[in-house]
């Protein structure tokens, strides 16, 4: 049975960090406080806390996972990432709660699913215009335009279009998944954030078109600082909005003005190689320091569950 000063690590094929992660806790000798990767053998409604934190890395593509993160939280485990808001990620919302904090984003559209569940028949989709007035829609994000998921990552299912016979060329292969359209921007510059605990953010040059192995750029002077602050500042204040413990945050640079892209990355790629070792033990430093301070109460996660009042009135036996 681990301690409740334990930290867990729910991981998946990623090798460097976890490792990292584990000897930085152990070399920190706070008195208590280990970390492991977590066991897990099934969860009955009596399990009592195993874990003071859990860092996930892996729910999204292991739904059991995600029960149990769901469960650790209600007997009182910190979550790197909150399991609740990450399971109610979209990109759409995710967009218009930016716009509407003042942080540059491109115009964005959320389109009805090409193809739906066997249920689903023409009477269950009466509330939905037919045929989609594509030409407006298109003409309000212009070409080229991206058409991408509204949930999930890692560049599926992404596709940049030019025109209209395009778009629907493209959309005709999403089935039943939601996309969004999205203004393309033609960026001079394009950054990486990685953000840990809503505050620390390591802005990384990068480069999208680069293959996956290459793409993190060790560059330390790439922003003027004018520009470097303000990607931390929009950065700070898209994770303090979303939620996010462990994010990262890619803004694409044109004209001088930082466009949000992609923000909804709560299992970002930590992994040696890729990320390069100056970035690599950062991360892993400030990790460590944000587990930690929530491990031993140093620090508390923003927000509260709405059911802690209702727990804490039922008493223990609740």
């Amino acid at each position: 049975m681990s301690s409740p000063r334990t930290i867990g690590l729910l991981v998946g094929r990623e090798e460097s960090f976890p490792t990292a992660f584990i000897e930085e806790v152990a070399r920190r000798g706070v008195p208590g406080v280990s970390a492991e990767l977590c066991r897990l053998e099934g969860t009955r409604l009596d399990d009592p806390r195993r874990y003071a934190v859990l860092i996930d890395r892996i729910s999204h593509e292991v739904p059991y996972y995600r029960s149990y993160l769901k469960y650790a939280a209600l007997v009182g485990t910190v979550v790197i990432n909150n399991p609740f808001w990450w399971s109610a990620d979209e990109k759409f919302f995710g967009t218009a709660l930016l716009a509407r904090l003042g942080v540059a984003t491109p115009r964005t559209v959320v389109l009805p699913n090409k193809s739906y569940i066997e249920d689903i028949s023409p009477a269950s989709l009466r509330n939905l215009a037919y045929p989609l007035p594509w030409e407006r829609l298109a003409e309000y994000v212009g070409f080229p335009a991206i058409l991408k998921p509204n949930t999930g990552g890692g560049f599926k299912s992404v596709y940049k279009v030019h025109s209209l016979e395009e778009l629907w060329r493209c959309y005709d292969e999403t089935g039943q998944q939601t996309m969004i359209l999205q203004e393309y921007i033609a960026y001079d510059h394009y950054v990486r954030c990685i953000c840990i605990g809503r505050r620390e953010v390591l802005p990384i040059r990068w480069d999208p078109r680069l293959p996956w192995t290459e793409r993190y750029i060790v560059d330390h002077d790439h922003l003027s600082p004018e520009l470097g602050a303000r990607v931390v500042r929009d950065a700070r204040l898209i994770n303090e909005a979303l939620g996010y413990d462990m994010n990262t945050v890619e803004l694409a640079i044109r004209g001088g003005v930082p466009y949000a892209i992609d923000f909804t990355n709560p299992a970002p790629d930590f992994e040696r190689a890729r990320i390069r070792e100056p970035y690599f033990a950062w991360v892993v430093e400030k990790m460590a320091d944000l587990a930690i301070a929530y491990a031993t109460g140093a620090d508390h996660p923003p927000g509260r569950m709405r059911w802690d009042r209702l727990l804490a009135e039922a008493g223990p036996e609740g």
